[in-house]
């Protein structure tokens, strides 16, 4: 793979600098350029570079299975192994940056102040709109991957609201409680619980919470929430 680099962009850049930025030597180079490659390595050498493409589009936020997601999609290689994606991924150095099997949705450091856990995980209530909960997933959408936010009434266990993004920006977040408000109409001292991811935290949202006169919970640190729902 850094052999090909180095023939795709010699052209751009001096042949001195890439062998040495990617740890090659130059007679090494020359010598992968006269040897004929087999039909293995010519797949290989293409599903490497369509690898590199997708890792460089995710913004490096993408592990095996994600990348062998994307490449199911598209007829060349819809027939990968995900533990083949993961072999090469490991031989060309490209690891997540998130250092988790999951794209990460809750970023819970920040200075935002937080509510107090006033749900502490009593998820069985006696009457609808007494408490929604709330969470951000992602899905792909296409060929893009795109981030979820539902609010769920822990009463029936059915969706009320959803808003779908391609950031993690607050605004759908808000988008989302409007969609859940509008067609429910719950009444004041609604409880809304969520973690404590900075979506949730934003001054933005707790003025929507204010304005209604809902109550805002948020999850102990490192707890998460897990609610079964109704279809």
């Amino acid at each position: 793979m850094k052999y090909q680099l180095i023939k795709d962009n010699h052209s751009v850049f001096s042949m001195k600098k890439m062998c040495q930025v990617l740890q090659v030597s130059m007679s090494g180079f020359y010598s992968w350029q006269k040897r004929v490659p087999s039909v293995r390595e010519e797949n290989n050498e293409r599903l490497q570079k369509r690898i590199f493409e997708l890792y460089i589009e995710h913004n490096g936020m993408a592990g095996s299975p994600m990348i062998t997601a994307d490449l199911h999609d598209e007829d060349e290689f819809s027939k990968v192994s995900k533990n083949r994606v993961a072999r090469l991924m490991n031989k060309m150095n490209l690891k997540c940056k998130t250092l988790k099997k999951f794209v990460a949705t809750t970023d819970s450091k920040h200075n935002q102040p937080v509510a107090p856990n006033l749900l502490n995980r009593q998820f069985t209530v006696k009457a609808p709109n007494t408490v929604w909960v709330t969470d951000i997933t992602y899905l792909k959408v296409g060929n893009k991957w795109n981030y979820l936010t539902v609010f769920i009434d822990l009463f029936s266990r059915q969706i009320v609201g959803w808003d779908l993004s391609s950031s993690l920006e607050s605004t759908s977040v808000i988008k989302a409680l409007n969609k859940a408000i509008i067609r429910r109409r719950p009444s004041k001292e609604l409880m809304v619980h969520s973690d404590r991811g900075v979506q949730y935290a934003s001054k933005d949202f707790k003025n929507i919470l204010k304005k209604h006169g809902f109550i805002q919970s948020m999850s102990r640190k490192g707890n998460c929430l897990s609610i079964s729902i109704q279809k």
